[in-house]
């Protein structure tokens, strides 16, 4: 065996490793968030919130699922700022155990009914801390899986720390599906809290997989050479702000989707119609099934087709007519009908999440990578997507109907498409990187 063929089957080797240790490391921080917005569509109103009844309680508790979302910027201001200067390896550890520990204290939580304010006030206190941790989470792990990419499979390899997101929803609401076959007295007073303890076990084999990831070979040689940047935030800001506004555009039905099904119409369609728990938790386990399977081939599409953009409009057009579609059948309150309309209507927002990481990684520089996409990520998740819950519950409660909820999905849909498409069309900086240092010095670098 030659050496450069050695040398390829270890890159290859650690290339793969990283993969796996984004996947599970992702997995685990997905299944804590998600927990969550399933708790407080069907429960933290009565167990935090009990003198808050009906749709104000629930309006209430997405509040405090929005709260997570309000401090993962702040989390991807911090990690990202560590993590383009000492290393995306570090971050992600620290990052997991705030995540787990957050988690677990949840779990342990007593209620209103125990501790009386003090109770809502820590559940808020905590879900900033489990912001900040997803916060620089999802940048680092994206991060150390692309940027061990072989050459022009990024975008395949960064769709491992994106597949976490449908496992990790899967397994909320595997969790939530069985403890909502106890009785409901048994499930407020203790039954919800088996998720969020069940995740310090998580974390440990999460910790044990992460430690064994090397450093990403863009940012080692960073180190090496000495040229990470002093203030990334101040960086990044001022040299790439328009990136940063499409970014945050082209990542929202990526985010908002999941929130729309999982979180705001679990709600609507177990207060305001005829839907059981467990049915419709088993419509969204479907959705979220359906999900980890097509996902996948979102990045091989994008890795296959020679023009991204074409390959963003064919994801998302049909976007436009099954999300809809989606919240149509649903009002049906016809289950098979039901499960039809959520399944279908994940393919599209799915294939595009996959690529979206590679997508948005490239088109920023190594040195402010990951405080640029977790930017981008962060803050789309707090205007866009943890507000979806809050705003999808307000435009019920002030409506009625379910049809200003459509239009504001729809909205989401097609500012997603336009702001991807314009993102596409400025500087790709892997190609740029891979380029002869004489031609990469001359070409421009904008905003």
């Amino acid at each position: 065996m030659s050496a450069t063929t050695a040398t390829a089957r270890e890159r290859t080797k650690a290339a793969n490793r990283a993969g796996f240790g984004a996947f599970i490391g992702s997995t685990i921080e997905w299944f804590d968030f998600y927990i969550y917005g399933t708790a407080a569509a069907l429960v933290f109103d009565k167990v935090f919130f009990p003198e808050l009844e009906g749709p104000i309680g629930t309006l209430v508790a997405f509040a405090t699922f929005w709260v997570g979302f309000l401090a993962r910027p702040i989390g991807g201001i911090i990690f990202g700022h560590y993590g383009d200067r000492l290393g995306r390896k570090k971050t992600l550890v620290i990052t997991l155990l705030m995540m787990g520990i957050s988690t677990t204290a949840i779990g342990l939580l007593p209620g209103y009914a125990s501790i009386g304010i003090a109770a809502p006030i820590l559940l808020v206190c905590i879900r900033m801390i489990q912001g900040i941790g997803l916060g620089g989470e999802w940048g680092g792990s994206v991060l150390i899986a692309s940027e061990h990419a072989p050459k022009g499979k990024s975008v395949l390899y960064g769709a491992f720390a994106q597949q976490g997101s449908p496992v990790g929803n899967t397994l909320s609401t595997l969790s939530f599906l069985a403890i909502s076959q106890l009785p409901d007295d048994a499930f407020v007073s203790w039954g919800w809290r088996v998720p969020f303890l069940a995740s310090a076990a998580l974390v440990m084999v999460g910790l044990l997989v992460r430690l064994k990831v090397a450093e990403s070979p863009a940012m080692a040689k960073l180190i090496e050479k000495k040229e990470v940047v002093k203030l990334p935030l101040t960086e990044v800001l001022r040299s790439h702000p328009m990136l940063i506004v499409l970014g945050i555009g082209a990542c929202t039905i990526g985010l908002s989707a999941t929130y729309f099904k999982s979180t705001f119409a679990l709600s609507w369609a177990t207060t305001s119609l005829d839907f059981d728990r467990s049915s419709f938790l088993t419509i969204i386990l479907v959705a979220n099934v359906t999900q980890i399977i097509v996902q996948p081939f979102g990045a091989l599409l994008a890795t296959r087709m020679k023009s991204w953009s074409r390959a963003v409009t064919v994801m998302l057009l049909p976007e436009l007519i099954l999300m809809p579609l989606m919240f149509v059948l649903i009002s049906t309150e016809n289950y098979g009908l039901a499960m039809l309309g959520v399944a279908v209507a994940t393919i599209p927002h799915c294939l595009y999440y996959a690529a979206l990481a590679g997508m948005l990684a490239s088109r920023f520089p190594a040195h402010l990578r990951y405080t640029g996409i977790s930017l981008c990520y962060q803050l789309c998740g707090t205007l866009l997507g943890g507000t979806t819950p809050i705003i999808g519950q307000f435009l019920l409660n002030r409506t009625g109907s379910i049809t200003a909820v459509i239009a504001y999905a729809v909205f989401q849909v097609a500012l997603t498409l336009g702001c991807m498409l314009l993102l596409l069309k400025r500087p790709n900086h892997d190609e740029l990187a891979a380029e002869p240092v004489t031609a990469a010095r001359t070409a421009p670098v904008t905003a």
